[in-house]
C-alpha cells in the first residue's frame, strides 16, 4: 500500500493499480457510459483493494472544477420548489456534481448577490427561478458560467429554460368549471409582472372567450403573493353584492388561503386551481387542479446545465426549451373522487 500525504489513496493510485489515467477513474466513478465494462471492472477492483474514497478538494484541483452546481429558487417554503430542488439534485448526483441552494424569497434585489455569491464560490454552472423580469444579473454571470432558467422563460437573455404549461393548464381547469354552467368565476392571482401570473390569467381569459363567456373584471384580484393575500381577496369577493359561483386560483398557496375562507364561512362553491397538493383529495370540497411533476422540471433543468458542462469547449448549442406538461384532476363530491380530465 502506497504511503500518502493525508493518510490515504489517491485517485492517481487507483489509476496506477488499474492500468488507466486518473481521468478515466473519474470517469467511471462518475458512471461515465463511455467507459469500457472491462475497465470499469478493473477500476472498481482496485477501489476496493485499495479503499480508495473520492477526495473532492482533490478533485476540484485535477479536473479544474468545484463540482458544485448553484440553484436559486424563490421561496423554499413552497413545497413547488422543494420538489423541483430534489429533481435537480436527483440528476447532479447521479453525474457527481454536488448542489448548492440559495433562497431569494421573491426579493428581485436580493437575486443579483445570491448568484454573484455562488459564482464567486467557484459554482460549475447555475440553475435560476427568476424572481422577477430583471435579469440583467444573469446576462453577467453567463459570461462565467453556463445558466439554465427553470419554472420562468428568459428575458432578453438567450439561454436553455424548463416551463410549465402554464397557459395550457389554467385553460383546461378553466374550462372545466364553464362546462358546469359557471359564468361569474373569479380570478386570484400572483403579480401580474410574474411569467406564471400573466400566462395563467391568459389561460383563464382564453378558456372564457372558447366558451363566449364575458369575464367580469370586478372579479379578478392580482397581486397575491402568499395564502394570507388570498384569504383577504377570497373574502373580499365573497361579501360582493353579486359574488362569484366558482373560484380559480394561480398557485398552490393562493388555493389554500382561498379554501380556508370557504371552509370558514361555509361557503360551498367549485374551486379550480393550479398545483395540486397533500390533503386535496380528502377535503370534501369540489376542486379541479391542475398537475405536472414538479421534480421532472428540476430534472430537465439539471440535464441542459450538465449536457452544457460537458460540452464545454465545444460551439455552444443554440438556446432550448424544455415545456413540462400538465394534466386536469378533479375531486369531490362532483367528480365522485379523484379522476384525470382528458383534454
Amino acid at each position: 500500500m502506497p504511503t500518502q500525504r493525508g493518510g490515504g489513496p489517491t485517485m492517481h493510485d487507483v489509476g496506477k493499480l488499474a492500468q488507466v489515467s486518473a481521468m478515466t477513474v473519474s470517469r467511471v466513478l462518475k458512471n461515465d457510459p463511455g467507459v469500457s465494462e472491462a475497465t470499469r471492472e478493473r477500476v472498481f477492483a482496485a477501489v476496493d483493494r485499495l479503499g480508495y474514497r473520492r477526495n473532492e478538494t482533490a478533485r476540484s484541483l485535477r479536473l479544474g472544477g468545484s463540482g458544485m452546481i448553484g440553484l436559486v429558487v424563490t421561496n423554499l417554503a413552497n413545497p413547488f420548489y422543494s420538489r423541483l430542488a430534489l429533481g435537480v439534485q436527483e440528476i447532479a448526483t447521479e453525474h457527481g456534481f454536488r448542489v448548492v441552494l440559495s433562497n431569494s424569497a421573491d426579493q428581485v434585489d436580493k437575486e443579483p448577490g445570491l448568484v454573484d455569491g455562488l459564482v464567486d464560490h467557484q459554482v460549475e454552472g447555475l440553475i435560476v427561478v427568476p424572481a422577477g423580469s430583471r435579469q440583467k444579473h444573469l446576462e453577467d454571470a453567463m459570461r462565467r458560467v453556463p445558466v439554465v432558467l427553470a419554472a420562468r422563460p428568459p428575458a432578453g437573455l438567450d439561454t436553455d429554460c424548463v416551463l410549465v404549461e402554464d397557459f395550457h393548464g389554467a385553460r383546461e381547469a378553466t374550462a372545466c368549471l364553464l362546462a358546469e354552467g359557471h359564468t361569474r368565476v373569479a380570478f386570484l392571482g400572483n403579480p401580474p409582472a410574474l411569467y406564471t401570473g400573466t400566462e395563467r390569467l391568459r389561460g383563464f381569459w382564453a378558456a372564457h372567450e372558447e366558451a363566449g363567456v364575458e369575464p367580469d373584471s370586478t372579479l379578478i384580484r392580482q397581486g397575491l403573493v402568499d395564502a394570507v393575500t388570498a384569504e383577504r381577496a377570497t373574502a373580499e369577493l365573497l361579501d360582493l353584492p353579486s359574488p362569484p359561483t366558482a373560484l380559480f386560483c394561480a398557485n398552490n398557496r393562493i388555493s389554500q388561503g382561498a379554501i380556508r375562507v370557504l371552509l370558514k364561512t361555509g361557503t360551498s362553491i367549485p374551486l379550480a386551481g393550479f398545483d395540486d397538493f397533500d390533503l386535496s383529495d380528502v377535503l370534501g370540497l369540489s376542486l379541479t387542479l391542475v398537475s405536472y411533476d414538479a421534480d421532472e422540471i428540476g430534472r430537465q433543468a439539471a440535464r441542459l446545465l450538465l449536457d452544457r458542462l460537458g460540452n464545454r469547449g465545444a460551439p455552444p448549442p443554440a438556446a432550448r426549451r424544455v415545456t413540462v406538461p400538465t394534466r386536469v384532476i378533479r375531486y369531490g363530491p362532483l367528480s365522485g373522487g379523484p379522476r384525470e380530465v382528458r383534454a
